[in-house]
């Protein structure tokens, strides 16, 4: 059993494959945490000490204190003076006591309502721990779902109103974790648009330290993701923690260190750009958050969240391989048409391409960024047979067919906003303003998501897609809905990605033979919400492969290669470019961004002999684990490899940098390779024992502009 409850200790025990996480009861009413870390059987008692000017209840024991003591879960005015977890607003004070009632532990998991959460198998276990609050009748109810195989530990928490008045929820915060210690490093991911994802490790300091969005979108600015590990961890050694949300809309992730030394962490929906008020008899679910812990280095932590995403958070068929695409997008901009893409087709079949995808410009009055968006039907004077008979011709040349969507966003001079100003998000008397010439529609808004999902279907009827690439290009300002009452505007941020992932829900059950790959201008959703419908997400706009280098090394820290949509741009007819591009772009996910109609046939064979190599091992990048050898961050180059998980096969790239120096030798030592098996690197054709490539592969780097070095080693 993952989950145990030791009735003598009143001692909750939640074990992984690796890990221990364990709580207790006190005083028959707090939840008092005691142990996150290496399984072990030998758990610590809580610890509760005092200090001067900490509140107490005088029945219970002056001594001690909430202020002080660990807690799995703490409440605004309940005398914890530190970040808590939930602030519920019932009597103007939002000051709450929640208490433990009872629980139970049970196979698999409950559904979330409305939002992406990891799936069950038949091993996941979960424990539903019940709190009341006398005062006002609410029920809170804390949930810990086991993924044992991958060392993850989910959290969410249900709230019940089941007083006889409305209670408004302000502050909801699913994962809480106080750590015994404060001597660590903070590992966070930030950035912007075409530059996403930049590694920062910080020492914590006292005090408060976030990472958040207030964006309406998991955003650029700052990834969902952090992670806490020893000042001297490494990839392979130290303690880590990894903590992620599954949730692709305005977020807070919190990190304190208190008065004593300790640190909490709390990830959730912060009161910035949250609040939501329970009607007596209502419920409200907050989105769940993932942990992990790893006593073997940064490493272990991302190949845990590797794992545990592409076992239980992507689209089964995400595990098959992902077609290699050609994308019309840097290619013709808005400039479409049937002839110029069938054209496309026919030399995309001759190069080897899976599938074409159709960028924007295929719909309404588009052929620039100023109108059309909301517009979704087919442009007759582009497309004059209409979008079935066109994708039937695209599919007539022997390649799939895809297509670009960016279903949440409304142009001004759109037939949709001409007739329904209304629908699109506006704070009565404000004048709303426009990014990228767009307003954002009011997902909030049921009646605009069903208008959505019927205009899909009838523009969609009969036409045979494959793949969806859906678009979302602005972030959110002005945020107010007319359909929502003033004492709940404050929902509409949270409602408007419930009424997102409704229209996913529906795309995946209406489409079920097509994938989606997700996109916000890039990296704007990078998040595990997305991931669960997404079989890869178009990691950034930016295709430069230095930059790229740098975002998709950072990106591997959370998410696996299979998530990251790498594509080779237009190379401008320099083969060394050509060839650069290609091995950044196998760090992930493959896929092309180029006008093939106006490239040489050197150019057009040499991408056909990348597309026939990536598909011999692309299996060990979208499946096997990755180690990380060199970060760009730190070097002159970025060496990684990636192995199945018997380390048959193994892919190690080493791509240098612009100001990489010439004339050195890199030894890079391949770990996991079988000591005792022999290897043959198959695009040389040279031989390595097991013991040589755990000794280490020496690798000379050019200095020159454009060098990278590509290695298959493939067990004899």
């Amino acid at each position: 059993m993952s989950i145990r409850f030791l009735k003598n200790e009143k001692r909750f025990v939640i074990n992984t494959k690796n890990t221990t996480y364990a709580f207790e009861i006190v005083f028959d009413r707090y939840l008092c945490h005691t142990y996150y870390g290496k399984r072990t059987s030998k758990l610590p008692a809580a610890k509760m000490t005092m200090l001067s000017f900490a509140p107490y209840i005088p029945e219970l024991d002056e001594h001690k204190s909430p202020d002080v003591f660990a807690q799995e879960c703490s409440f605004y005015g309940s005398g914890d003076f530190r970040p808590n977890a939930l602030r519920l607003c019932t009597d103007g004070t939002g000051v709450t006591d929640f208490v433990y009632s009872s629980h139970r532990t049970f196979k698999g998991r409950l559904e979330l309502d409305g939002l992406p959460a990891a799936r069950a198998d038949e091993n996941t276990q979960t424990l539903e721990v019940t709190l009341k609050d006398s005062v006002s009748g609410c029920k809170l109810k804390l949930y810990y779902t086991v993924f044992a195989d991958v060392d993850v530990i989910s959290r969410y928490m249900v709230i019940e109103n089941k007083g006889k008045k409305s209670v408004r929820i302000d502050k909801c915060m699913p994962m809480m974790l106080d750590i015994e210690r404060s001597d660590l490093d903070m590992i966070s991911l930030y950035g912007s648009h075409c530059h996403e994802v930049n590694f920062q490790r910080v020492p914590l300091h006292h005090g408060k330290q976030s990472v958040y969005s207030n964006r309406g979108a998991s955003s650029h600015q700052y990834n969902p993701f952090v992670a806490l590990c020893d000042h001297g961890a490494t990839e392979q050694k130290g303690e880590v923690y990894g903590f992620n949300f599954v949730y692709s809309g305005s977020f807070l992730d919190e990190v304190d260190v208190d008065q004593i030394g300790r640190t909490r962490v709390l990830m959730g929906l912060g009161s910035e750009c949250f609040s939501y008020t329970l009607e007596a008899g209502e419920s409200f679910c907050s989105p769940e958050a993932v942990m992990t812990y790893s006593a073997a280095g940064i490493g272990k932590m991302s190949r845990n969240f590797h794992n545990f995403v592409r076992t239980y958070i992507m689209p089964p068929v995400s595990l098959e391989p992902h077609p290699v695409v050609l994308n019309t997008w840097e290619a013709c901009y808005f400039d479409i048409d049937e002839e110029k893409l069938i054209n496309f087709a026919k030399e995309a079949k001759k190069t080897g391409f899976d599938m074409l995808v159709m960028d924007d410009g295929w719909f309404g009055a588009r052929d620039h960024d100023r109108a059309g968006l909301g517009d979704w039907f087919e442009n007759r004077k582009k497309f004059p047979d209409g979008l079935a008979s066109f994708v039937k011709k695209i599919k007539a040349e022997g390649v799939k067919f895809g297509i670009w969507v960016e279903p949440e966003m409304v142009n001004p001079d759109s037939d949709l906003y001409r007739a329904h100003p209304e629908w699109a998000l506006r704070v009565a008397g404000r004048e709303p303003l426009r990014s990228r010439h767009q307003l954002v529609l009011d997902m909030s808004n049921s009646e605009v998501v069903e208008y959505l999902i019927a205009l899909f279907d009838k523009t969609f009827d009969g036409v045979d897609i494959d793949y969806f690439k859906w678009d979302m290009n602005r972030h959110m300002s002005n945020v107010g809905s007319s359909v929502l009452p003033e004492d709940k505007q404050g929902e509409v941020f949270f409602r408007y990605m419930k009424g997102v992932y409704r229209l996913f829900d529906w795309f995946v059950k209406r489409f079920p033979n097509a994938v989606i790959e997700t996109c916000s201008g890039g990296g704007g959703r990078y998040d595990l919400g997305m991931m669960q419908y997404g079989i890869q997400i178009w990691t950034s706009d930016n295709t430069n492969p230095y930059d790229r280098t740098m975002i998709q090394s950072a990106a591997m820290i959370a998410y696996p290669a299979a998530t990251m949509s790498c594509h080779v741009s237009d190379p401008h007819g320099d083969m060394r470019s050509l060839d650069y591009r290609y091995k950044v772009a196998v760090g992930g996910m493959l896929g092309y961004e180029l006008n093939i109609l106006k490239m040489s046939d050197e150019i057009k064979n040499k991408i056909a002999e990348q597309i026939k190599e990536y598909k011999t091992f692309d299996h060990i990048a979208r499946l096997g684990d990755h180690y990380n050898l060199a970060s760009p961050t730190k070097y002159g180059y970025s060496a990684y490899y990636y192995t199945t998980p018997t380390a048959d096969e193994i892919l190690l790239t080493v791509i240098e940098k612009a100001d990489c120096k010439a004339g050195t030798t890199k030894l890079l030592k391949i770990s996991a390779a079988q000591n005792d098996a022999s290897y043959t690197d198959v695009r040389t054709g040279k031989q390595y024992s097991g013991q040589a490539l755990r000794k280490g592969i020496s690798v000379e780097l050019l200095g020159e502009r454009d060098s990278a070095h590509l290695y298959y080693f493939k067990k004899n």
